[in-house]
């Protein structure tokens, strides 16, 4: 997320002894910037982003609308750091120690959130980005990304692990995850669950699996002939 440039009031010279020093600038423009993504938040609740502006988001943090500007270009990119910032610590990957739990734990956090009122600002934001290049590049840099590299050190830790074939395309792996849960979200065919997530994972994930780890969970060969080899020999027998 974009820093305020502010570096605050330089010292008073002269007779100023410190004890009518205005305090740094930082601290003070990191408040104020916290003000405005709550504001944010809660107007786009009430107006929804098409009627959100920022006039309304500085009145209501009580800042100017040069303070918004300082860090915002536009609402769009507003917006994205507004709700990127409200699910930074909801949507981190744990690791588990089982690529299948760490996937499937991190995307029924990111199910809790398009289920709630936030929902409908992703809906928002991606509808909106259709005709506005800038705001789907807000969202990608801001939100999208930051998530990815996360995804992509998980998906990493469990092929160093054998769980993943070292050949997996990390993003081919990540947009059919992911890509699965946009389109329910978005075109409502189906129902978007928790149970959902778990069959995509198990889905991609054993498909994607390495070598090792899937020879691990198949019977042998022969064994899975003598099988098949004894059902045949008792149907020939009993017909």
């Amino acid at each position: 997320m974009r820093q305020s440039l502010s570096v605050g009031h330089r010292k008073a010279r002269g007779f100023d002894n410190g004890a009518n020093r205005r305090p740094p600038g930082r601290p003070r423009s990191e408040h104020a910037r916290r003000a405005i993504i709550r504001s944010t938040l809660k107007l786009l609740q009430r107006s929804g982003f098409p009627g959100l502006t920022i006039e309304a988001v500085a009145t209501d943090a009580g800042v100017s609308k040069a303070t918004v500007y300082r860090w915002w270009s536009n609402k769009g990119a507003l917006v994205v750091d507004a709700f990127a910032s409200s699910t930074e610590a909801e949507l981190h990957f744990p690791d588990t120690g089982s690529v299948y739990r760490d996937m499937t734990l991190q995307m029924t956090q990111f199910l809790s959130i398009l289920r709630s009122p936030r929902g409908r600002i992703v809906a928002a934001l991606l509808a909106g980005g259709q005709s506005d290049p800038e705001l789907l590049a807000a969202f990608r840099e801001r939100f999208l990304w930051p998530r990815r590299e996360e995804a992509y050190k998980t998906l990493r830790r469990a092929i160093e692990r054998g769980e993943l074939s070292q050949a997996l395309d990390l993003d081919v792996a990540l947009d059919t995850l992911y890509g699965a849960i946009y389109m329910r979200f978005l075109i409502r065919h189906r129902e978007l669950s928790e149970s959902y997530i778990r069959q995509l994972c198990r889905l991609v994930l054993a498909g994607s699996a390495g070598n090792e780890h899937r020879s691990s969970h198949r019977k042998p060969r022969n064994a899975r002939l003598g099988v098949l080899g004894s059902a045949a020999l008792t149907n020939a027998v009993t017909h």
